[in-house]
């Protein structure tokens, strides 16, 4: 045991402490990302859709190929069902990706309103068990707004959406960023 941090030499901690640098390029990389997205945000969500893209037809391939082999943990036709629309979705996504983020806002901005008014009933039918309903109904009510709004202004929402994103990627970063530096300092004192 080191007598200057009480970790053993050979625990995660000092793994850690001698990766320190691993820690900090996720870091650096979040930062790069956050500072990207805040910069160009429709920019950001189209290529992200395109990432999902990416993705969907890689997964797609790799279900197709183990449900013609056999191996596929699910029915053949499952398989090739999902396999065929992942590779769908993926190409789409592809070769439109601002389009398909767009309407995965709209998913999103269905779902809120759903969610928004489900909320709202569950706190007029809960009234009399609980204290404080009333941030239920206020929560259902912004939750229906900001589905609204994101149903009118797709692109708008896209960009607030990726804002946010960017901003919570630079936050990251830069605790990421911290703890490197730390770690650094406390494997120099193992």
């Amino acid at each position: 045991m080191s007598a200057s941090t009480g970790f053993p030499t050979g625990s995660l901690f000092s793994a850690l402490s001698r990766n320190w640098w691993v820690v900090l390029l996720f870091g650096l990389f979040a930062v790069v990302f956050g500072v990207l997205a805040v910069m160009a945000p429709v920019r950001t969500a189209a290529v992200l859709a395109w990432w999902l893209g990416v993705m969907a037809v890689v997964e797609g391939v790799v279900v197709l190929v183990a449900a013609i082999r056999g191996s596929a943990p699910v029915s053949r036709g499952w398989a090739v069902f999902y396999a065929l629309v992942s590779i769908a979705f993926g190409v789409l996504a592809i070769l439109n990706p601002l389009a398909t983020a767009s309407v995965l806002l709209l998913f999103l901005a269905a779902w809120l309103v759903v969610a928004g008014i489900y909320r709202i009933v569950f706190a007029i039918r809960v009234r009399k068990q609980i204290e404080g309903e009333w941030l239920l109904i206020v929560s259902g009510l912004l939750a229906v707004a900001l589905g609204v709004m994101f149903a009118l202004n797709p692109l708008a929402g896209l960009a607030v959406t990726s804002l946010w994103i960017g901003v919570l990627a630079l936050i990251y970063g830069v605790l990421q960023i911290v703890v490197a530096f730390r770690l650094r300092s406390l494997g120099k004192a193992l």
